[in-house]
């Protein structure tokens, strides 16, 4: 978890920074002066009791999306799912949940994607989420399914009209030679889109990560955060705190 060096909300206020240079490129002065004059948390943080959290994490997570949305966090559904390539080095990106249940944590992708091919050599991965609107972290790491081509196939099509042109563009993390291009063959994929609402798109892939570890971390303004660990044992789940 990020340890937040950045000013709790009853620290003085840092001074105000220098204004950026009027070419548009903060010198390096500047750059750090913006970034120690960042504040976190500058909110009422809700209180989390970890004993009388769930046996298992799921109920927590579904609780803390639902609070999550309750307090006006901006776009809560998007994560950040880590993999690895073939030589071992980390990749990570944004993209959007699609579910949650016993299965697991539900995305989706090309496979042909880079993520996607990653994937397929390494099946494993991680996934974050952070809420600053209450101050929330949720971590999670474990093996990676694919779910067969129906369930891939009616997961994109319940989705949006965009949603379905963009797969149809496919290609993704090919060369791109120009904008041009891309917006030949996305004018294109929207009208197909629009015509065949149930057009099939072999790559589309939906994927399930089921946890063996998740951690939900509860921010604190004096740094005394809260981070509840679970962790698979068999077939159930052992709960331990972590020191912040």
């Amino acid at each position: 978890m990020t340890s937040y060096e950045g000013h709790a909300p009853q620290e003085a206020a840092a001074p105000a920074a220098a204004e950026p240079a009027a070419a548009g490129h903060p010198t390096a002065e500047e750059f750090t002066g913006l970034l120690r004059a960042q504040r976190v948390w500058d909110i009422e943080l809700p209180v989390f009791d970890p004993a009388a959290a769930p046996d298992a994490p799921l109920p927590l997570f579904r609780r803390w999306f639902a609070e999550a949305v309750a307090a006006g966090q901006s776009e809560p559904h998007t994560m950040q799912l880590a993999t690895a390539d073939a030589a071992g080095r980390p990749d990570v990106r944004t993209l959007m949940l699609h579910g949650a249940d016993e299965a697991g944590w539900h995305f989706a992708s090309h496979a042909t994607s880079s993520k996607g091919r990653q994937l397929t050599a390494r099946p494993e991965a991680a996934l974050h989420f952070y809420w600053p609107a209450q101050a929330r972290q949720i971590r999670l790491r474990g093996p990676v399914a694919q779910a067969p081509s129906g369930e891939s196939q009616a997961d994109l099509h319940a989705r949006s009209t965009g949603a379905l042109a963009a797969a149809l563009v496919g290609r993704q993390s090919e060369l791109l030679v120009s904008q041009e291009e891309l917006a030949r063959e996305s004018e294109a994929a929207w009208q197909r889109a629009q015509d065949e609402p149930s057009a099939p798109v072999a790559t589309w892939t939906l994927y399930a990560l089921d946890p063996v570890e998740v951690e939900f971390f509860q921010g604190d303004a004096r740094r005394r955060h809260i981070r509840l660990c679970y962790r698979r044992e068999g077939a159930g789940w052992v709960r331990e705190l972590l020191w912040p």
